[in-house]
């Protein structure tokens, strides 16, 4: 497989932009922010749908969204730098800077420990009907009193075990070493630094207006979504509180390229992102986590980051340090598939960067003519450009490259399917009929005519009506 680039990228973002917008609809999703950067360069940054569904309020691309769990990464890279400066260190324990805790077992726990989630410290507490709005979420004082009465659930590295308990108190070791409050330290050291205008550590009510409303789960499957408000995470914030935008995010997650030096060194980054923890359970492996990211790998791009869960806000961002690729994709409701639009885009920049024969047909013929969403009484198929030749593929796949269509251009109104084994229309013609204004009127794939998305429903009721399907004819 080739590497990213920007020309790449930018010619493959109409194709993500509208599988995006098309998946957002099918999935029933109030609103998506999505942003993609190569290197330096903002590839596309987009907002579909609404930022407060029953109300009808669009999504915009400044929407503030909560982004919960990537507040971790905020806070390692706090921690890492106050490492670097001498005020910190990886092994010390969290009771050096939070002397409440001494004498308990959580005291005993290290920074180490407690950003790769191997302290044994319990994830959130006895009672967290906070993440269900049913009471605040517990300031310093029943953070302490938490860990001491309850705060051990497994002995330092025994297993594995993600707890927000355990960020929220690097937070306040941040404090401790730093002599200022967590949110004044993100903010001067991290958010001003990057000029990510659009992120903080916590809900801001004077900036309500700007927040994008989360929306309640689909519990039943049927049933309308309800806005869900915002509230303060206090002293959980460090694990949990942020705010922020997708295209504030691929910014922040540029910080965290090899090579750029604005909050922490590389060897502090390989820290964060490198493989701490394999995570296995019931013998199935969920995933790996470094320092403060986690690591996975798509198609055959190692990348890490975060996702984050809050009530009514589903996010998730990627990053790939070596190629300088970022993609945030950020849901505004429970249940959100932020996860699988963001592996689904970077699929996509995967296929357009991959090795494939250029088609000498096409030289000098303008490919994007072709490109679109084509419905029929089978579904949607997305014809794409994505590095240099076009491709189809089923708008609707959670993986839009599972399965895909090589398309070789023939001439102006005909495209083929790559001469190869397959169960699609591999070797047969695809034929374009055009509208007045040069958009596609209609499109024979495979044997069947297909219409754009809106042609197509607006006559799909007349044409299953008068249709012969189940009348004996032919």
């Amino acid at each position: 497989m080739t590497g990213y680039s920007v020309e790449t990228a930018r010619e493959a973002a109409p194709a993500i932009e509208a599988w995006l917008a098309y998946q957002r609809r099918y999935l029933r999703t109030p609103g998506v922010q999505a942003a993609v950067r190569v290197g330096a360069e903002l590839i596309t940054s987009q907002a579909y749908g609404f930022a407060d569904e029953p109300a009808g309020t669009p999504l915009r691309t400044d929407h503030l969204f909560r982004i919960a769990s990537h507040s971790k990464t905020f806070t390692a890279t706090a921690v890492l730098q106050l490492v670097g400066q001498g005020s910190l260190r990886l092994d010390d324990r969290i009771d050096a800077h939070v002397p409440e805790l001494a004498g308990t077992g959580v005291g005993a726990v290290t920074l180490r420990e407690l950003l790769g989630h191997q302290g044994g410290v319990i994830r959130d507490g006895v009672d967290t009907d906070f993440w269900q709005l049913m009471r605040p979420f517990p300031d310093r004082a029943e953070l302490i009193d938490l860990c001491r009465e309850h705060g051990v659930v497994y002995q330092t590295n025994e297993h594995f075990k993600y707890s927000n308990v355990g960020y929220s108190l690097l937070g306040l070791a941040v404090e401790s070493a730093s002599g200022v409050s967590y949110h004044e330290y993100v903010q001067t050291k991290i958010i001003e630094p990057l000029g990510l205008a659009d992120t903080g550590p916590e809900w801001r009510p004077e900036l309500a207006d700007r927040f994008a409303a989360g929306h309640s789960g689909l519990i039943d499957g049927a049933e309308p979504r309800q806005a869900i408000g915002h509230i303060d995470t206090r002293g959980m914030a460090a694990a949990t509180g942020f705010y922020s935008t997708a295209e504030d995010l691929v910014r922040y997650a540029a910080a965290h390229f090899t090579g750029a030096g604005e909050l922490i060194d590389d060897p502090a980054k390989r820290l964060i992102q490198r493989d701490e923890s394999t995570v296995v359970t019931n013998g199935v492996e969920q995933g790996t986590y470094g320092l403060g990211m986690d690591v996975t790998t798509i198609g055959e791009r190692r990348v890490v980051g975060h996702s984050g869960g809050y009530p009514g806000h589903i996010t998730r961002t990627y990053l790939d340090p070596a190629e300088q690729v970022a993609v945030s994709v950020l849901t505004n409701c429970i249940g959100g598939p932020a996860t699988a639009l963001a592996d689904g885009v970077v699929k996509l920049l995967n296929l357009a960067a991959g090795d494939h024969d250029p088609d000498p047909a096409a030289a000098d013929h303008d490919l994007s003519r072709f490109t679109g969403l084509f419905a029929n009484l089978m579904g949607v198929v997305q014809i794409a450009l994505l590095g240099g030749r076009l491709v189809g593929f089923y708008a609707a796949a959670p993986d839009p490259t599972a399965s895909y269509d090589e398309l070789r251009f023939v001439d102006e109104n005909t495209l083929v399917g790559t001469a190869a084994a397959g169960f699609g229309l591999a070797g047969e013609p695809i034929r374009f009929s055009w509208a007045a204004d040069g958009s596609v009127e209609s499109v024979r794939y495979g044997g069947g005519t297909r219409w754009p998305v809106d042609v197509f429903l607006a006559r799909r009721a007349d044409q299953i009506s008068n249709g012969t399907a189940g009348t004996g004819t032919s």
